[in-house]
């Protein structure tokens, strides 16, 4: 029997956290990975932990809801009686912290770790990033203070208490708060989800209300309902009252009589000549502040003046026009909703202060900050207190039962105003003076205030007009309006912005495997702008826009990603998507149109929780589990661990493959059988498949970076290449011109495959970085013709590659070189110095190769100055470098000796 622990330390720790931004391992969804410890409550499940279950659903009575694995409310309630450990309990509590800050999500997964008892991958998913980590650091301090405090917890409650640890009580505010600070207006949050519900990709570029929707050359930004269709001159335009008026009334508009003062004196003389009572207000304010209507006398115009002063260049004094105060929202030159708002009001019931009601009215759960909620809260200010003094009031009168009260002079929701819907039922002549107002200021979303008593009735008729026309108009009163209907204001936005259906997105090809990312790449970016297209490429050695680089370095990741994605102007992303980068934080694209699988091979293997190849092939297949329904994923038919990725991948399949036709596996041909498609090798001539035909695209000596059809690793990349542009609508004649005219210079595939001549010898300069890239180079050298005299080769390996991967990679050189130069990097990753070089020794020994054809210099740049002096007369180098640049530079400035030097017995 297991005793009850006694310690007085945490008794969990968190060993990492990452936060996935995008597909990735687990999940298309993005989520928060916690890496937790239990240690010793590995022991202990909920069912043995007491009072536990019961104090936590206290706390949280949400948790209720959770439905858990069972899919209906209850479920993990269930799990809890049943017993569960405390890190699905974390995932659940996270989630629910998360909805009481108002994120309704329900998404979440909890794992062990393979061989580690006790540990847990707990992961949930999340809206906002900084409330997901917070929500999870609070979830587990909030469970840790639940638990007796024999197990070490922080508080312990006495029977079924609910009152929430003092540190944590301020936790659960700061989420709170922190929910509050990162929400989005009602204006931009009502477009962000018509975007998101389109499809449109959606992404927010600051704290506030900037965001960008869709990518590339189709992206368009909006600041609330400002967009990149917004003219600055419209803007500036309808931020000077008096000259929209102007504009207005030149066009036979209907607009206040006013004056623009700069001073209290001449307010009252323009007070008097338009006759009271008059209207002041900034002259170019917003949200209502510093504008009262109503003023009736010099004290009030006075009061006024100074109230509206601060807030604009200068003071407007113009009529006051007769009726309720009207917002009219144009969209494109069209009405699409109206609004007759009015001030809050009090109504009095015979005993209560003007106060005490207001308190009541802000007790409203419609009611909150700013523009958090459907109302906003009334506050008792000087403005308020000013217009009940006109009244004969303040904020502590007692009205008569049933006693209406204006509390404001203005009708904005901004300062606690109702609004309801009005649109149907305004008249055709007020809805065409409206969309007449914005096409004349030129905004493309256009806030009309207009003043009237009927909007049922002709302006004509009934007196009133237009006081102001506002560029990003506020959509609350619209999308919930007080009373009314509420109207679709975002729809007729995005149809402005991306019109006939428009997704906003430029087509994404994603590539991953262990070998031949970039050239494939590099190929298909290639044959894209030959089809006349602006390409964004993320690779392992920078970024390109439209074949320029624009970073440089390792740029294979999401980051990368979403940096070609935001790119204006371009029409095409091709994204190298590497292990590394997905381990650490997912895809940096929700989905895509191509994704394509090269090969899976035993590299990075013992690194990030990949242990066997059929874990890094669960990794490389999140590219095409993440292809969208209508798109393509391209798969290698050749190797069996990509192939079987097959039945997860999205949209539909196109095989690649080096076998003929009568070679292919059954799947290859059943897919063909379902409108799949493939591009194979015959007798050197590449065959697209579809329907049931063959068409010969070319023969593979016809691209140059297949040296002649030596390189068989770059007919496999062609083949992939091919097949990608080929699914993302390339036409045949285009592939085969772009393809023909695609070689391996350093220009065009830095580090891959890169030949240098010298006059004496050839050089050859490649990335390869694994057994499997170097038994692929090995075999090109053998196959060139004419053969080189010798081949010595320049070989290192990464430091943080296990040990029997580097003494394969010795092997694989002793086997396919004459003479071989052994090197290591200068980043030693973790090893001692010497000890990767060591271990290439070895495992070329062990090959059998003789030690007198070895050679160890572990400095890059002089293994590759000694391999560079071993070359004569008709050999070949080959040296797989790390600093590509540097190494690059190294070999074209060589001078070689023009000694002949005696041939070798071709090794293995």
């Amino acid at each position: 029997m297991t005793t009850t622990p006694h310690v007085s330390a945490r008794p969990m720790q968190v060993r990492r956290i990452r936060v996935y931004r995008g597909p990735h391992l687990h999940s298309m969804t993005p989520m928060v990975q916690v890496e937790l410890d239990l240690g010793w409550l590995e022991q202990w499940p909920t069912d043995r932990l007491g009072e536990f279950s019961a104090r936590l659903v206290a706390l949280l009575p949400g948790l209720a809801d959770h439905g858990c694995s069972d899919g209906v409310p209850g479920g993990f309630l269930r799990r809890l009686e049943e017993g569960t450990w405390l890190g699905h309990v974390i995932e659940h509590v996270a989630l629910e912290l998360q909805a009481r800050a108002g994120h309704r999500i329900t998404r979440g997964k909890t794992r062990s770790v393979k061989d580690q008892p006790g540990v847990y991958h707990v992961m949930y998913a999340y809206q906002d990033r900084e409330i997901g980590l917070l929500a999870g650091r609070l979830a587990i301090e909030l469970v840790e203070s639940l638990l007796p405090l024999e197990f070490g917890g922080v508080l312990g409650l006495g029977g079924f208490g609910v009152e929430v640890p003092g540190h944590l009580a301020e936790g659960l505010e700061r989420l709170q708060d922190l929910a509050r600070e990162r929400a989005l207006g009602p204006t931009t949050a009502a477009l962000v989800q018509e975007a998101e519900r389109r499809g449109i990709p959606v992404a927010r570029l600051d704290g506030d209300s900037l965001m960008r929707l869709g990518q590339g050359r189709h992206q368009k930004r909006i600041r609330a309902s400002c967009t990149d269709l917004t003219s600055q001159v419209a803007t500036d335009i309808a931020g000077d009252k008096d000259l929209t008026k102007a504009l207005l009334s030149e066009a036979g508009l209907p607009v206040p009589r006013g004056a623009t003062v700069r001073s209290r004196d001449d307010a009252v003389e323009a007070a008097r000549r338009l006759g009271f009572p008059v209207v002041a207000k900034p002259l170019d304010g917003n949200h209502g502040r510093g504008v009262n209507t109503g003023l009736a006398s010099d004290h009030d115009v006075r009061w006024a003046f100074d109230q509206a002063a601060p807030e604009g260049a200068a003071v407007i004094v113009e009529q006051m026009m007769p009726g309720d105060d009207h917002r009219i929202l144009v969209v494109g030159g069209r009405v699409v909703a109206a609004a007759r708002r009015l001030p809050p009001i009090a109504i009095g019931d015979g005993a209560s202060t003007i106060r005490e009601i207001v308190a009541e009215m802000n007790r409203d759960p419609r009611r909150g900050v700013g523009h958090e909620a459907v109302l906003t809260r009334i506050e008792i200010d000087d403005c308020m207190e000013h217009f009940l003094a006109s009244q004969g009031l303040g904020p502590d009168s007692v009205l008569r039962p049933g006693q209406e009260v204006r509390l404001r002079p203005t009708a904005n929701l901004s300062t606690g105003g109702t609004a309801t819907d009005v649109t149907d039922i305004m008249h055709p002549g007020t809805r065409l003076a409206a969309e007449r107002a914005a096409r004349i200021v030129g905004l493309d979303i256009a806030g009309i205030d207009l003043v009237c008593p009927d909007i049922t009735r002709p302006l004509s008729e009934t007196g009133g007009g237009i006081v102001e026309v506002n560029a990003g108009p506020g959509f609350r009163m619209h999308v919930a309006p007080s009373a009314g209907r509420p109207r679709d204001v975002a729809g007729p936005v995005m149809d402005l912005l991306f019109p006939e259906g428009s997704q906003g997105r430029i087509p994404i090809f994603a590539v991953t495997g262990t070998n031949g990312k970039s050239t494939t790449g590099r190929m298909l970016a290639h044959v894209l702008r030959a089809s006349g297209q602006r390409v964004g490429l993320t690779s392992t050695t920078g970024i390109l826009i439209d074949g320029r680089e624009v970073e440089t370095g390792d740029c294979a990741g999401p980051g990368s990603a979403r940096l070609v994605l935001a790119e204006p102007g371009v029409d095409a992303a091709v994204l190298e998507c590497a292990r590394g980068g997905i381990l650490r934080e997912g895809l940096g694209f929700q989905d895509c149109d191509v994704g394509c699988v090269l090969n899976v091979r035993p590299d990075h293997l013992g690194q990030g929780g990949v242990a066997t190849l059929e874990d890094m092939a669960a990794v490389k297949s999140v590219v095409v589990e993440a292809v969208r329904r209508d798109g393509w994923s391209v798969l290698n038919a050749d190797d069996p661990l990509v192939a079987g990725m097959a039945d997860d991948a999205g949209g539909r399949i196109c095989w690649f493959s080096l076998r003929p036709e009568a070679e292919w596996h059954d799947s290859l041909r059943e897919g063909l059988a379902r409108q799949d498609r493939a591009v194979s090798q015959e007798n050197e001539t590449i065959i697209l498949h579809q329907d049931g035909r063959r068409l010969a695209l070319m023969s593979v000596r016809d691209i140059p970076a297949t040296f002649g059809g030596a390189a068989l690793f770059n007919i496999e990349n062609a083949l992939a290449a091919i097949a990608m542009a080929w699914c993302g609508g390339v036409e045949p004649a285009t592939l085969r011109d772009a393809m023909s005219s695609f070689a391996t210079s350093y220009e065009t595939t830095p580090g891959r495959l890169n030949l240098h001549r010298n006059g004496v010898f050839d050089t050859i300069l490649d990335y390869a970085h694994c057994a499997g890239s170097l038994e692929a180079l090995g075999t090109f050298v053998r196959r060139l013709d004419p053969a080189p005299r010798r081949v010595i080769a320049l070989v290192g390996a990464p430091g943080d590659r296990r040990d029997e991967d580097i003494r394969t990679m010795g092997a694989v050189a002793g086997r396919h070189f004459d003479i071989v130069v052994f090197k290591e990097d200068q980043d030693l990753r973790g090893r001692a110095p010497g000890e990767a070089a060591a271990l290439l020794m070895e495992g070329a020994l062990g090959a059998g190769c003789p030690r007198s054809r070895l050679f160890t210099v572990r400095d890059e740049v002089e293994a590759t100055r000694h391999a560079l002096r071993l070359g004569g007369p008709g050999d070949l180098v080959v040296v797989t470098a790390d600093d590509i640049a540097a190494v690059w530079d190294q070999i074209r400035s060589f001078s070689p000796r023009t000694r002949e030097v005696p041939a070798l017995a071709r090794a293995g």
